[in-house]
């Protein structure tokens, strides 16, 4: 396509054919208070190299910040990603933009992407993973519509432990279909009670969300939960932002999940202002099925050789039509492939070697704060990489003064939170050294008491 597809002549011809005066008339059924009434204020073009001056100048008021002083986490966590990673899906036969329909020309994509499958159903503890998802928000949504459908019930309880991010997409996406979201206020804990659980469901409710670790960082007892949803036959969906932390935590799955869902991010994945993410999902053998998006599926060919193709494609563009599952467009097929790397690179102790360097990490930093006169763990839970600091005074110019001095140093709960205006989530992981983080408490005990 060319970059200036139209000329003015053109548009004039297209507008005659569909009998319209011009090409504002095209948006009349949009609000007029929703339209801009006027051009964008934008400069006018500039040689290439005016350009790229101005961009430089631009991106130097940006706040710089390297990852090892960023405490930040809440969803998108600083790790090391080997540098064979980029290298390895910059390859031809991995680097590509579309979906591989054609197996015959995409063996080694689909390769990659069955082994990021099967890296999923054993991180997560499940039996069958799909191919990926767009992130981990939009994985969950899919995973609360899914439980709706297999169930026949209209009810989902979702606590406020699961990240606001999380839940406020999962809203998006109910909010025109038959699903009553139930939220549990249950931030005041620090974890969820299961008996308060129990109490929120009924015959009605068709399944019961928790994130694990929370969005707090704290460790959920997966276990007593799937008990206490038992008795009202629920699905119980185990959601997972954090997963480095499965190299230490049992899988959803291994706790009696039967949806499980997680950003896959931390691996092979970068934070590159919010994306790209990645989507995990995996599920029972029994709803297979009934799980969104699609599947590689490994055979043999005519001459008994291995072979790959997508089966199970539920989506509306294939066969099923009004009866798919989902209208996932797409997988991140790229994602899933850096992901299947990078775990491979990995293998099981190395995963375990960094998730404890993570829980080190998070542990010496929360222990060191807390000696700080006047600042106290919010929560006494166990944590994995992240945790809540109540400080003694306003969050707000504290974090400001952190960034000016280069450290990003948590995330003020208070924006999601009322309760907790005092309260900052901090992260740490295998990046962090111990003088970054001896560097961080005395910039705090110096500006937050």
């Amino acid at each position: 396509m060319r970059y200036i597809p139209l000329s003015a002549s053109d548009r004039e011809k297209a507008l005659a054919v569909i009998g319209a005066s011009s090409v504002e008339q095209l948006f009349e059924d949009i609000p007029a208070e929703a339209r801009l009434p006027h051009p964008l204020d934008i400069p006018g073009p500039l040689p290439e190299m005016d350009l790229m001056d101005w961009f430089e100048e631009a991106a130097d008021k940006n706040t710089h910040a390297g990852p090892r002083r960023t405490f930040i986490g809440a969803g998108a966590y600083v790790h090391h990603v080997p540098t064979a990673v980029d290298h390895l899906i910059s390859r031809t036969e991995f680097f590509t933009c579309y979906t591989p329909y054609q197996p015959e020309v995409s063996q080694g994509t689909l390769a990659a992407i069955y082994e990021y499958q099967t890296y999923t159903a054993a991180l997560l503890g499940m039996e069958v993973a799909n191919a990926s998802m767009y992130d981990g928000p939009s994985a969950l949504a899919e995973a609360v519509i899914m439980a709706c459908r297999v169930t026949g019930r209209s009810k989902v309880v979702m606590p406020n432990l699961v990240h606001p991010h999380w839940r406020q997409v999962v809203q998006t996406y109910t909010q025109h279909l038959d699903i009553e979201l139930v939220h549990l206020e249950l931030a005041a804990d620090g974890v969820c009670i299961p008996e308060k659980l129990a109490a929120a469901m009924s015959q009605e409710t068709a399944a019961v969300v928790v994130q694990s670790p929370n969005f707090f960082g704290y460790v959920e007892d997966m276990d007593s939960i799937n008990q206490a949803r038992e008795e009202s036959g629920a699905l119980l969906i185990g959601a997972v932002a954090e997963p480095m932390s499965l190299g230490l935590l049992k899988g959803p799955g291994a706790s009696g999940a039967d949806i499980a869902v997680a950003e896959g991010r931390s691996f092979g994945g970068s934070l590159s202002f919010g994306g790209p993410a990645l989507g995990m999902f995996a599920v029972k053998t029994s709803l297979a099925r009934k799980m969104p998006g699609r599947l590689v599926g490994k055979t043999k060919d005519t001459m008994g050789r291995d072979a790959y193709t997508l089966t199970l494609s539920t989506r509306e563009q294939h066969i099923r039509r009004e009866k798919a599952t989902s209208n996932i467009c797409s997988n991140q097929a790229l994602m899933a492939t850096a992901a299947a790397i990078h775990i491979s690179l990995l293998g099981a102790s190395g995963l375990r070697e960094v998730a404890v360097a993570n829980l080190t990490a998070a542990n010496y930093l929360a222990g060191r704060l807390a000696r700080i006169a006047g600042v106290k763990l919010a929560h006494d839970k166990p944590f994995f990489n992240e945790f809540t600091v109540t400080l003694p005074g306003d969050i707000g110019p504290v974090l400001a003064k952190l960034a000016s001095a280069g450290y990003l140093a948590g995330v003020d709960l208070g924006r999601w939170y009322p309760d907790m205006k005092k309260t900052i989530l901090i992260s740490a992981t295998e990046v962090h050294s111990k003088k970054n983080m001896d560097d961080l408490v005395d910039l705090i005990a110096r500006e937050a008491v």
